[in-house]
């Protein structure tokens, strides 16, 4: 284990709990040497609880345990950095994290983005744009397609970062409508994007 300094904050040391998958930090906790090799030796993070004056496993009580997966300490070796894969809402008020934010990556925005095309598809409401473009059929969705792509080149050639950014997004849009009037969805090239890497991952 690591030789760390638990002298200046009276035996204990913080440690920072991130997500390992999705690189949120999710709550900020202290450990004493005790809690430290406990979490060590069982793989789950345990504190020092200030309140109670005694080890707490988190997750004890509600099932909603962080499982590690690595340990670092700072430069000093007074505070920690966890990794870990965690079990539920962390925070005791029912949140993702201490800060209320939902612990997730900007990019699993996409399947909302998708559901909410999905329903579009499904209940087809009046005066929504995505409806127009599922009622202009697939040549007019799949012409929007390659406007929108050719616009993302331009600004990726001669534009702004902003505006390629911008033009990316309404691209990414469009696709997944015109993969919706097809019958799938943007998970669908995920998985074929992920089945291409292990191939490829197998001749290397």
């Amino acid at each position: 284990m690591m030789e760390l300094n638990f002298d200046k904050m009276n035996g204990l040391v913080p440690a920072i709990i991130q997500d390992n998958y999705t690189q949120k930090v999710l709550m900020l906790g202290f450990m004493n040497e005790e809690a430290y090799q406990k979490t060590v030796e069982t793989g789950k993070v345990t504190f020092f609880s200030r309140t109670k004056n005694r080890l707490w496993t988190k997750g004890e009580e509600s099932g909603n345990f962080l499982n590690v997966v690595s340990i670092k300490a700072d430069c000093d070796n007074d505070t920690l950095l966890i990794m870990v894969n965690p079990v539920g809402p962390v925070c005791h008020l029912g949140t993702d994290t201490c800060w209320g934010d939902k612990n997730e990556q900007d990019i699993m925005f996409l399947k909302e983005l998708q559901d909410f095309i999905d329903k579009r598809h499904e209940e087809m409401p009046e005066k929504s744009y995505t409806t127009s473009l599922f009622k202009s059929g697939v040549n007019k969705m799949a012409q929007k397609v390659g406007e929108e792509a050719v616009e993302t080149v331009i600004e990726a050639c001669n534009g702004t970062d902003e505006r390629l950014i911008y033009e990316g997004a309404d691209l990414l849009y469009h696709l997944i409508v015109l993969l919706t009037s097809k019958g799938y969805r943007i998970e669908d090239l995920a998985r074929e994007l992920k089945e291409r890497h292990s191939e490829t991952w197998k001749k290397h």
